[in-house]
């Protein structure tokens, strides 16, 4: 898939999301790039600001698991799958406050395979894959991090 079928794809992904999903619409969120290992959503602040006047961290942590969400949804639509996406279970680390608009990037895990996924998926009608994400900080390190694992079911025929 070329670059500009995978950015097209996933700005119509971050369209459904803030469709489907109240809260991407409450808090604004955007495609801000993709490539074929990543994706970033950005947010701005204003909708996802907290009393001491940086980001909330439910906003942070939502964010993060959106993209890694969108992450894997965003590979099943390149292949044409029509599956459920859960998130399975994640940890979540706040390292600094988040003073401004932000970013949430998302990739597969080091150690994952998108071809194990994919092979698993075809075998058993389900796969689980491990994908971080991260929210960029005032300098090196992240101001915020997500690892989790996200599961796809096959839907079923007959689904509505």
């Amino acid at each position: 898939m070329s670059t500009t079928d995978r950015s097209t794809l996933a700005r119509k992904l971050v369209n459904f999301m803030r469709e489907e999903i109240p809260l991407a619409h409450t808090m604004d969120l955007q495609l801000h790039s993709t490539d074929p290992a990543q994706l970033t959503i950005a947010a701005p602040l204003a909708p996802n600001i907290n009393d001491k006047g940086c980001a909330f961290g439910g906003s942070l942590v939502s964010t993060m698991t959106l993209t890694g969400w969108g992450l894997v949804e965003l590979a099943l639509r390149e292949r044409g799958l029509e599956c459920d996406v859960f998130v399975g279970e994640s940890t979540v680390r706040y390292l600094e406050p988040v003073w401004g608009d932000f970013l949430s990037e998302a990739r597969v895990a080091d150690g994952a395979s998108w071809a194990t996924f994919f092979d698993t998926l075809d075998a058993r009608g389900r796969a689980r894959i491990e994908v971080t994400c991260r929210v960029p900080g005032s300098g090196e390190k992240p101001a915020a991090t997500l690892e989790a694992r996200f599961v796809a079911k096959r839907r079923s025929p007959d689904a509505v």
